[in-house]
């Protein structure tokens, strides 16, 4: 008969509750209060921009969120190197999953910005191309990590390729569209977006964006980390039970 742990059934404190989870509280209030006051809130009239400045509040969030993400899983990739630990293996693929689904995100709502400010959901430009270029890398680090069925063999050459890749992606999306022509705000000569965010009516909400975001990231991450934790608990035992059938057959 399934049976609740011990310490659930003993522990009634609320405050134990709310120690354990308050940062996912606060990732909850945090996204609450962005998806509001992004939408209510009044913010400044700029030319072509306009109402479309409030997806500032989702667009560079998301991607700072993957970027923090993709910079987690190189460093977990490099632990398991050095380690060799397979839990680090583990979560530097839940790291550059949930990266991933942030940086799909960030490319749809910033080909929706491209649209009303520049005529094209997806205009010719270093970033945009960069992008994907840098999401097909992690697209095929996803086939690598297939591509093996030996565990450790499939985790030390899937760490390596990771750490390329983040080593190429970094330099796609940050560093050469400022050697070049880009539509983006900072780079190929254009001013930086520090002349809208630095409105106070951006700024209240940006910023809690930025860590609401990336806060939601990481506990996706958790989560899809536990599950992968029990589905390789459930092939072990499983695994186990099929060489204990097997001896006693034999």
């Amino acid at each position: 008969m399934w049976r609740l742990p011990l310490h659930t059934l003993t522990n009634t404190n609320p405050m134990h509750y709310f120690k354990q989870f308050w940062w996912k509280i606060l990732t909850i209030a945090i996204l609450l209060y962005v998806l509001i006051a992004g939408l209510v809130n009044s913010v400044p009239r700029l030319p072509i921009l306009n109402e479309t400045i409030r997806n500032a509040f989702y667009h560079p969030p998301l991607w700072i969120a993957m970027m923090t993400l993709l910079l987690l899983s190189a460093i977990f990739s490099i632990r398991y190197l050095s380690k060799g630990r397979i839990h680090d293996d583990l979560w530097a693929i839940e790291f550059a999953n949930t990266a991933i689904l942030f940086g799909i995100l960030g490319c749809i709502t910033g080909s929706v910005w491209a649209y009303f400010a520049w005529g094209d959901f997806w205009p010719n430009d270093p970033k945009t191309n960069g992008v994907a270029v840098g999401m097909l890398l992690y697209l095929a680090y996803f086939i690598l990590r297939g591509s093996f069925e030996d565990e450790m063999r499939r985790a030390r050459i899937s760490s390596i390729y990771n750490i390329f890749a983040f080593a190429m992606f970094i330099p796609l999306i940050m560093i050469l569209p400022r050697l070049t022509d880009s539509l983006h705000p900072g780079n190929g000569g254009n001013p930086g977006f520090n002349q809208y965010d630095q409105d106070k009516s951006i700024t209240v909400i940006i910023r809690p964006a930025f860590i609401g975001f990336t806060l939601l990231a990481l506990w996706i991450t958790q989560l899809r980390f536990r599950m992968r934790r029990i589905e390789k608990t459930i092939e072990e035992k499983e695994s186990n039970q099929t060489l204990t059938d097997t001896s006693i057959i034999q």
